[in-house]
């Protein structure tokens, strides 16, 4: 089944030795951004291990200071991972904002409960670039060392968007840190501030930039003006930037050709967008979403999917034809109001989606077509808890678990366990497949995973 490229690939700046034909002939056979080639948890030549713990089929595994749950990317011999390092300097006392931000409760049960508390101490906002075979830190960069305005859930972290490349340099966005474009050595292209978010509960930021030939794009929802905003890639300088009406979202916008237009879609509370990103001009919009969108679009064969899973369920597949509002329109091939995962993103192959309910280990599979349920809230008991978003390589769902542990699925109408992998560190990052190699993220280390 034809797979909806994320991507474009004429546009993109190269110097001499790396040019746009290199970058495609490479693109799927490395992770250059979140969610991988594609952007949808897809390695389409990988063929890592089914098996695995922390004394079988581990490579390396490299510990990586401070806190972070943003998944690497890679780009051939080297891996790129962003961290926040809590350094022992105080900052100076929080002031309360006066701008137009709606206000926000730092004192409220939720924050309370879940540690959302501003930070009394000055971070370290930086960039690791690690050889793959050795797992070996090449070097480090720290591109800016400030004191946090807000905090940050306790299980999130202060450094949560993946990084993206283009094969020559390295983009990442710290949100209210700041956007940074790095060469492969760490050296400072350009450096882009955006503002000061306000999120929901001060539970922090986590949207990942994405590349797009010559543009960067950048959601910026939270609880102030949200817009999503497009810069040159080369420069950093604005080309576009589109008021939305929307508060604190987590979503990484998800750029897709059909038809000669590239869309970028983004899930909301209020409406899922489309956006052009040549103009950044509204093609098409949707209500029927629920709460606190997080989780990735998944796209093939003209249909888009949009998910979430925060007090209610959601589930809208959308024509990528579409125009306007088609809020209850017959623009929606088809919808489903059960099982669909709040931060979870799915993965669709073969004509195939899987999902997950909630944040739990439960797993749906229909078809994509037609919403047809092949099996429906499989429970997984080995991963009761799951942030990380599936992904897919040599034939296998990989369901990773904020316990360390991994259910591998074998893909197909029927539900088959191939594999439970359990190693001795919680992981929140998603799973990236290069080569017959895995990459996990875990609480303390990142860890290389290969068959013997």
């Amino acid at each position: 089944m034809k797979r909806l490229i994320g991507l474009l690939l004429s546009g993109i700046l190269f110097s001499n030795t790396a040019t746009a034909d290199d970058f495609a002939s490479k693109r799927l056979e490395n992770w250059s951004q979140w969610r991988g080639p594609n952007a949808d948890g897809i390695s389409p030549n990988a063929n890592p291990p089914s098996t695995w713990d922390e004394s079988t089929n581990v490579k390396w595994k490299a510990k990586i200071p401070g806190s972070g749950s943003s998944t690497p990317i890679i780009w051939e011999d080297k891996i790129f991972v962003a961290a926040a390092i809590q350094t022992d300097r105080k900052g100076p006392a929080a002031v309360e904002r006066t701008d137009d931000q709606r206000p926000q409760r730092p004192g409220s049960w939720l924050s309370r409960r879940f540690g959302a508390r501003s930070p009394e101490n000055i971070f370290q906002f930086l960039v690791f670039c690690l050889d793959r075979e050795s797992g070996r830190v090449l070097w480090k960069r720290v591109v800016v060392e400030e004191q946090p305005h807000e905090g940050c859930h306790r299980s999130h972290g202060f450094a949560s968007g993946s990084p993206t490349t283009d094969g020559r340099s390295l983009y990442v966005s710290f949100g209210s840190r700041g956007i940074y474009a790095l060469d492969f050595d760490g050296n400072l292209r350009w450096k882009r501030d955006l503002g000061d978010m306000r999120t929901r509960n001060a539970f922090g930021e986590g949207a990942s930039p994405v590349l797009c030939g010559d543009s960067l794009v950048v959601n910026w929802d939270h609880e102030g003006n949200s817009f999503i905003v497009c810069l040159d890639a080369a420069t950093g300088e604005k080309r576009w930037r589109t008021p939305r009406d929307e508060a604190t979202t987590w979503c990484t916008p998800f750029v897709v050709q059909h038809n000669g237009m590239t869309q970028v879609v983004i899930n909301g509370t209020n409406r899922v967008r489309s956006y052009d990103l040549a103009t950044g001009k509204l093609i098409w919009e949707c209500g029927g979403q629920v709460d606190n969108p997080v989780a990735s679009p998944v796209a093939s064969d003209g249909i888009v999917y949009l998910m979430t899973g925060r007090r209610g369920y959601a589930l809208q597949a959308i024509s990528l034809d579409s125009s306007g509002d088609l809020t209850d329109s017959n623009q929606i091939a088809w919808q489903r109001d059960r099982g669909t995962p709040y931060v979870p993103s799915p993965v669709l192959h073969d004509g195939l989606l899987y999902f997950l309910k909630s944040c739990n280990g439960i797993l749906t599979c229909v078809r994509a077509d037609s919403g047809e349920e092949l099996y429906a809230e499989q429970r997984l008991a080995d991963v009761p808890d799951v942030y990380a978003s599936l992904g897919f390589a040599a034939g296998k769902v990989f369901v990773v678990g904020r316990n360390g542990t991994t259910v591998v699925v074998k893909h197909g109408p029927t539900l088959e366990v191939l594999a439970v992998n359990r190693l001795q560190e919680g992981i929140d990052a998603s799973p990236v497949f290069v080569g017959n190699e895995l990459f996990l993220r875990g609480t303390e280390h990142l860890y290389c995973i290969v068959a013997d």
